[in-house]
């Protein structure tokens, strides 16, 4: 088998996605660490007007992923959907910049940015319709590969974006890099994308309209795998809550011991992608989910037992690992599920990506309820284990239909 790096060269529509990508994360690593602080501190929103954006903005990201897609699969093509997204990116990152107002700030994180967040599952969408020639296996390892790019984009951006606004007093300056970022991406589309226009899909299948595709996405073959995959994800969003709060808490450690565990875990995220799209290749996706969440399991428990910053460190390499699998794996399982809609199974990964953040705001909630962050972070491991037992029982068919 072809190494994936060789194949995604070797593809000028594989080469493009893995660019896209690297600047679709970019994205998300120049402005994630500084939204909160821009939206509350420098704009003067309240704290449950940020959340309540937040979660706004995380049920528009859903819908335009899922609409996006079914969008690209009826018009045979993915070029036009992808530019549509990026400019709204554009649009809305710079407009926060240079017009940085509660009203503004509020509109572009509501509509504009959420819908931009839809690139992700058309970029895989893309991808995939561009792996149909290639092997299971190979299809696989591309997908990890690609995968391995939005990690790499956070390992590098964060600390870049840091330095360069370093004593500023603004952070706004990361919206104006995410814009120019987002214009990358449609540049990169619009000129080195070329699709032949075909006979629209609709026309000769009535399941590719909009309802009948929404239909697919909750039949009992696909749902609860989704929840399955879920409950696995959650486990990182967890992990994002409390892992701060325990090392600048129990484990007495501070903020740059928590921005350092990051870096080393998102460095080490590169590496084991790749190691898991190996595993996953050989095994089974539904085996390799639930080893990687056994393993991220075992770390969050251990986490929640911390009490210093140097056992924290210790666990960079079982978190690194078993996030790795956590957050590659699912691509090619949730796409499967409906694998011959390339954009409505990609569209599953934003489907995931909300359900997995609504759940972990639920464990971590009753986890702090009735215990404290160490509670908290053993829910979370226990959710991931029941994912992973869900998805056993379901590829054997114990409950549902049997998957690969």
């Amino acid at each position: 088998m072809r190494s994936a790096l060789s194949i995604v060269y070797g593809n000028p529509r594989l080469r493009v996605s893995a660019i896209g990508i690297f600047f679709f994360g970019f994205t998300g690593a120049a402005t994630s660490p500084y939204y909160s602080l821009i939206g509350i501190h420098e704009l003067g929103l309240s704290n449950t007007a940020f959340a309540v954006v937040s979660f706004c903005a995380a049920i528009v990201n859903v819908s335009a992923s899922v609409a996006a897609g079914i969008l690209a699969d009826r018009l045979g093509r993915f070029r036009l959907p992808i530019l549509a997204v990026c400019l709204a990116g554009v649009i809305g990152y710079l407009l926060v910049y240079f017009l940085p107002t509660v009203a503004v700030f509020t509109v572009a994180s509501l509509m504009l940015i959420p819908v931009f967040g839809a690139l992700n599952s058309l970029i895989f969408a893309y991808v995939r319709a561009g792996s149909e020639a290639l092997a299971p296996r190979e299809m696989i390892a591309v997908n990890s590969a690609i995968r391995a790019v939005i990690s790499a984009s956070w390992v590098l951006v964060p600390g870049i974006v840091g330095f360069a606004l370093a004593g500023r007093p603004s952070m706004l300056p990361a919206f104006l890099l995410a814009g120019l970022a987002c214009a990358v991406c449609f540049l990169l589309f619009a000129v080195l994308v070329r699709e032949q226009a075909g006979e629209r899909v609709e026309r000769r299948e009535p399941s590719y309209a909009f309802l009948a595709s929404l239909k697919q996405i909750g039949s009992v073959s696909v749902w609860p795998h989704v929840v399955a995959i879920a409950l696995i994800t959650s486990m990182l969003h967890v992990n994002g809550t409390v892992l701060p709060l325990i090392v600048t808490g129990q484990a007495g450690g501070s903020p740059a011991d928590v921005g350092t565990i990051v870096g080393i875990v998102a460095l080490l995220e590169v590496v084991f992608i790749i190691v898991w799209g190996w595993i996953e290749a050989r095994t089974s996706s539904v085996l390799a989910a639930s080893a990687s969440a056994a393993f991220y399991s075992l770390y969050l428990a251990l986490l929640g037992l911390s009490h210093n910053t140097v056992s924290v460190y210790l666990l960079t390499g079982i978190s690194g690992f078993g996030a790795a699998g956590i957050i590659a794996i699912p691509i090619t399982y949730l796409q499967n599920l409906i694998a011959r809609r390339a954009g409505l199974g990609s569209s599953l990964i934003a489907v995931n990506v909300f359900l997995s953040g609504g759940l972990s705001a639920l464990l971590f909630s009753l986890g702090t309820s009735i215990s404290d962050y160490t509670g908290a972070s053993m829910l979370g491991a226990a959710a991931g284990l029941l994912g992973a037992l869900l998805l056993i029982l379901l590829r054997y068919g114990v409950i549902g239909g049997r998957s690969s």
